[in-house]
């Protein structure tokens, strides 16, 4: 783990006299920037808004490292059946649930393989739920659900949540890989999980208001993080968002487009190719580059977990066979 916390009493009771006072999160602190911002019209506000946002760019550059080998450990648990899941409260759960939400359209992903908990459930993503990010027990519940394939996400500001902190101890007991996302480089839940990733974005434009640069970082943090995970899980191809579920006509059109972009064909061309291939656009591109009948283009893309450019090195190499019984590679070039 990489940061640690204060001692506690005994029971969890309030430090003595005579311990040192835990630091205040940079979250928590004001902001010598912004001060006498409400003297300012409207245009100085945002000013200030836009200059201290440059922090958060720079906070999400110093963890890429860290970020990086998150996706390597979530792509590897996941390969093998594994989850991820997202643990917060207030502004930070509700961007777990929006990331995990985004999957599905976006890059065809199972329900269920990247999930968002915030605490207080449903009713929170639209209303604050008094007291409901202080249950430890909720977070405990929540974290009991994992197993030792999968992965806690943790995303507090603060660092402190117990919510979050419940979850992400129950988890770890678990075997899951636990990792708290904050804004705090002294959080006390990081002691509860495996890693700490800091994005450290300093006191906020108005003091406490984590919705402001913590919240913006975490943002570009966990769209960072999943769309990693999901080029590293074959869920693209090239920069083309080949794994997109076309359910309107805006989304239809789409995919004749990215069709046409990646092989190259009229667009007359290209949607005979995705009618050949019941509108599966991995399969077209498949039929299109290895030459082979849309059956056996979806049956290496279902051996090799979705992933267009692992299929078409299997199908070029071998040309355009597979194993007899249609489930691993062709002898040919293996």
């Amino acid at each position: 783990m990489t940061s640690s916390r204060s001692p506690k009493t005994q029971s969890g009771s309030p430090q003595s006299h005579s311990e040192s006072p835990r630091p205040l999160s940079p979250t928590e602190q004001r902001n010598p920037a912004s001060a006498g911002l409400d003297e300012l019209d409207a245009l100085g506000v945002l000013r200030v808004l836009n200059t201290e946002d440059h922090a958060v760019i720079e906070a999400v550059s110093a963890a890429l490292p860290q970020l990086a080998h998150l996706v390597d450990i979530a792509a590897e648990r996941m390969r093998r059946g594994g989850r991820v899941h997202y643990f917060g409260a207030g502004t930070s759960g509700r961007l777990g649930v929006l990331d995990a939400s985004e999957l599905l359209p976006t890059f065809n992903l199972e329900p269920g393989r990247v999930v968002g908990h915030i605490a207080g459930g449903q009713a929170a993503l639209v209303n604050a739920v008094e007291n409901a990010e202080d249950s430890g027990a909720d977070g405990r519940a929540a974290g009991a659900e994992l197993g030792p394939d999968d992965v806690a996400i943790g995303i507090a500001a603060s660092g402190s949540t117990p919510y979050v902190g419940g979850a992400l101890e129950a988890a770890h007991a678990n075997g899951a890989h636990a990792v708290l996302i904050s804004n705090n480089p002294h959080a006390p839940v990081a002691e509860s999980a495996d890693d700490h990733i800091l994005l450290n974005t300093g006191p906020e434009v108005i003091t406490g208001s984590t919705r402001l640069k913590a919240g913006t970082a975490q943002k570009l943090a966990l769209n960072g993080f999943s769309t990693a995970l999901m080029v590293a899980l074959g869920r693209t191809w090239d920069n083309l968002m080949v794994s997109v579920v076309a359910t309107n006509e805006k989304l239809r059109e789409r995919t004749v487009r990215i069709l046409m972009e990646a092989a190259d064909l009229a667009a007359a061309d290209a949607r005979a190719l995705l009618e050949r291939c019941d509108g599966d656009l991995k399969t077209a591109i498949v039929v299109s580059f290895a030459e082979v009948a849309p059956a056996l283009a979806a049956s290496s893309l279902e051996y090799h977990d979705g992933s267009v450019r692992a299929a078409i090195a299997e199908l070029v190499e071998s040309g355009g066979s597979r194993g007899p019984d249609g489930s691993g590679p062709g002898t040919v070039g293996v």
